[in-house]
């Protein structure tokens, strides 16, 4: 469908941002006159000062509103059609116009944290600097990592040297991979990352078997290119932890994010005393689906199937909003204040960017993407996109501008709560037991591949990380087989444990970006335990949930998570956990 025949109020209204097309590009030449040629240099050495510190820091702020609503209109005009020209255009302008002026600023923290730690402390404990102190905690508790000017140059010049591996391995992964051809609904179909996924849900398991076997075939082929990738990655890790000091990498990398060492030490100690569930959950699979054998390749399979509810978006909005009702009628009054402002994009059109996403910066109320299906997947996607705007849209609303931006650590929460909230009122309210069925098999399926798989490859980085800092090279055959034990520990002996998945580490593009994924199984435990809250007390359980939601960026990840009465310092949110897992498989299984 063309998007000129999609109803005006099915897609979203950028006139709130700017009114035309015209009314951006005054701005953006604005922007650009006033700032991309700016000198910096008056506020470079003396942010020692108050005055100029206070100067320099608003003007950042102030710099930063314009050019995140211009990146916000076109960034969103590109995804409405990527095959406009002109809004390709506009997006690459903005993103040079955005690296040019904040280049300027690049001096900022690294003069700020060589100032003394009584100017730092100073400075925190003055009221006109409230907006700016947590920023300052976090540069005062990382001086002590902090090197020498020159040394710090010298780091700063050797970072391309030093090498971008992501970027190797997604050339790798895209363009050098050689996929070929297998058999698929009766035709030989080009093998993609996007129909792998799909081949391994809907295929025979002949048809998933050959799948499996050829894309793992490529990835062998080049494993020792990326064996050597992947080392490297980890080795510049290593380099900058021993420079730094900091005691692995880490605790380097939770130090970045101001998250506490115990945070990830629970959630490792948790999954494994819960893995026995786990072998359970992939018996059930195995019993269910009818497998004299289940392989690997075999995990990707519903239990059920046919159980889709098919709304309109209509009625499935309204129905996102009735599940939501625990969250009170302030929380599903802003859902229809979305709806009703144009807030959300639906319906897949020519040309429009795929999946779907919630987009919202500070002098703007959120946007959000969907290309909607009448399918129960896509109702969740609804909750979750919203969750998202809903939690953009309070932090936006209560904190000032430098405090405003929650961090990855918290920003899938929000998105979940409404996930589990709707699935819990879907499951409560229907007596088909077919449709129970597959709301079960839906909130496994959370479980498994956001908690339990995003925990096996977090305790895979810790392993390869820690045989580096331990003086031992990384190569095809320890890192297969680090991988292959920690699959057997994950999903036990209900399943066959195919050899080509003792290569699946290598396919991993998260792996890039250490210690990133423990981040969506914190996520899901802490939504979790606010749903069971919000279920079990009610109003002040919302009130608590509400201040989260509020707290944007202001302090460190894990003490805002407190506010909404989880503690992952704590044992109990990852208990809760681990239960609600266990609930949900025996009440499956009662269902059988």
């Amino acid at each position: 469908m063309e998007r000129n025949n999609i109803a005006e109020n099915l897609k979203w209204d950028l006139t709130a941002v700017f009114s035309s097309e015209e009314k951006w590009e005054e701005e953006y030449k604005a922007v650009e006159q006033e700032y991309a040629n700016y000198d910096f240099s008056r506020f470079e050495g003396n942010l020692s000062d108050k005055k100029t510190l206070l100067e320099c820091l608003q003007l950042n702020d102030a710099v930063g509103r314009r050019m995140e609503l211009l990146y916000l209109y076109a960034h969103t005009r590109h995804d409405e059609d990527v095959r406009v020209a002109s809004a390709t255009a506009a997006l690459s302008k903005i993103g040079a116009l955005f690296s040019k002026i904040f280049s300027g600023f690049a001096f900022v923290e690294p003069e700020l944290t060589k100032l003394d730690s009584s100017t730092l402390e100073g400075f925190i404990a003055d009221p006109d600097f409230a907006p700016y102190e947590y920023m300052l905690r976090k540069i005062v508790a990382t001086k002590e990592h902090v090197l020498s000017a020159a040394e710090e140059k010298l780091l700063t010049l050797g970072s391309d040297v030093m090498g971008d591996f992501q970027s190797v391995f997604q050339m790798l992964n895209n363009a050098n991979l050689n996929l070929e051809k297998a058999e698929f609904q009766g035709e030989e179909t080009q093998i993609s990352h996007g129909m792998y996924g799909v081949a391994l849900r809907s295929g025979t398991q002949a048809e998933r078997k050959e799948w499996f076997e050829k894309y793992y075939a490529a990835y062998i082929r080049l494993i020792d290119t990326i064996t050597q990738t992947y080392y490297s990655n980890v080795k510049k890790d290593v380099f900058y932890k021993t420079v730094r000091g900091y005691e692995s990498c880490l605790s380097m990398a939770l130090q970045r994010e101001d998250v506490q060492p115990k945070v990830y030490e629970n959630l490792i100690e948790s999954v494994h005393k819960a893995l026995p569930v786990m072998h359970e959950y992939v018996s059930v699979r195995k019993q269910v689906l009818g497998f004299e054998k289940q392989h690997m390749y075999d995990i990707y399979v519903p239990l059920v199937e046919n159980a889709d509810i098919q709304l309109p978006f209509e009625e499935a909005y309204e129905l996102v909003i009735k599940g939501l009702a625990p969250l009170g009628e302030d929380y599903q009054n802003l859902l229809r204040k979305a709806r009703a402002e144009r807030w959300i994009d639906v319906c897949e059109n020519e040309g429009k960017r795929s999946g779907a996403y919630s987009s919202g910066v500070y002098d703007s109320h959120p946007y959000v993407l969907l290309n909607y299906q009448p399918t129960t997947n896509d109702m969740f996607t609804i909750a979750h996109e919203m969750g998202h705007a809903m939690h953009s849209y309070k932090s936006n609303a209560t904190q000032p501008y430098a405090k405003a931006s929650y961090t990855i650590f918290l920003a899938e929460i929000a998105s979940t709560v409404n996930e589990v909230l709707l699935l819990k009122y879907l499951y409560n309210n229907t007596q088909d037991v077919q449709l129970k069925k597959y709301l079960l098999n839906y909130y496994m399926d959370m479980f498994k591949a956001t908690l339990f798989r995003q925990t096996q490859f977090a305790e895979f980085e810790q392993i390869a990380h820690g045989k580096v800092e331990s003086g031992e090279p990384l190569t095809k055959e320890n890192l297969c087989e680090a991988y292959y034990k920690l699959n057997r520990e994950y999903y036990g002996e209900g399943i066959e444990h195919d050899q080509e998945i003792a290569y699946e580490w290598a396919r991993i593009p998260h792996f890039y970006n250490s210690f990133y994924v423990y981040k969506y199984a914190t996520g899901i435990i802490s939504a979790i335990s606010i749903v069971n809250r919000i279920l079990s007390e009610g109003e002040s359980a919302v009130k608590d949930y509400f201040r989260f939601l509020s707290s944007g960026g202001c302090d460190d990840p894990v003490s805002i998570l407190q506010r909404a009465g989880v503690d992952l310092t704590k044992k109990e949110p990852f208990e809760v956990a681990m239960k609600e897992f266990e609930n949900a498989l025996q009440e499956f299984k009662s269902l059988l």
